[in-house]
């Protein structure tokens, strides 16, 4: 049985642009986790995202996909004392965090041996970015894109030739990151 935490989850990576956009959100991860801006000040254009909490969503959502290593025996999973976290067996173990479950005790943080579940991703308020589909203006980007000062965020054709370590994540996120290999780890 899929709960509504998961429909949400799913939605996000099945969502398409009308009219047949092309564009997809890139994130450059590398650029967000250098610490260089201590405190992010992107602005989301969501009603219900008041500062840069889209924006935290998808920062999540491209941790999980790329940086996680996948382990076989998930310390974060089995840290989490409400079982908000899970790792999908049927999407190449990717993880994903209930967020009507999540009490944001961060102990899946504190648990990962390898440092890729950051405390800051594990907000105790939900937040789903919803890549400004219905608000994108032909002619003007996505107010995220517009108040990044360090260009971690941008629209990007998704039938463009990817530069090395960026990958498509669903149908409306490409993601950079310097991340490991499983078969060179």
């Amino acid at each position: 049985m899929t709960t509504s935490a998961e429909q949400l989850h799913n939605a996000q990576f099945s969502m398409t642009a009308d009219k047949g956009d092309k564009t997809r959100l890139f994130i450059d991860l590398d650029v967000c986790q250098t610490g260089e801006c201590k405190d992010c000040v992107v602005q989301c254009s969501y009603f219900y995202h008041p500062g840069n909490n889209g924006l935290i969503s998808v920062a999540e959502i491209g941790t999980y996909y790329l940086v996680c290593r996948k382990c076989e025996e998930p310390h974060c999973v089995n840290a989490c004392p409400v079982e908000a976290l899970e790792q999908q067996e049927d999407k190449d173990k990717l993880l994903i965090r209930h967020n009507m479950r999540c009490i944001s005790c961060k102990s899946c943080s504190y648990a990962c041996p390898y440092g890729t579940i950051y405390p800051e991703h594990v907000p105790y308020i939900a937040h789903n970015c919803d890549f400004c589909l219905d608000r994108r203006d032909k002619k003007d980007e996505p107010l995220c894109i517009k108040t990044c000062p360090y260009g971690a965020l941008k629209l990007m054709d998704r039938d463009s030739k990817l530069p090395e370590n960026t990958f498509l994540a669903g149908d409306n996120l490409i993601i950079h990151s310097t991340h490991w290999e499983r078969e060179k780890a």
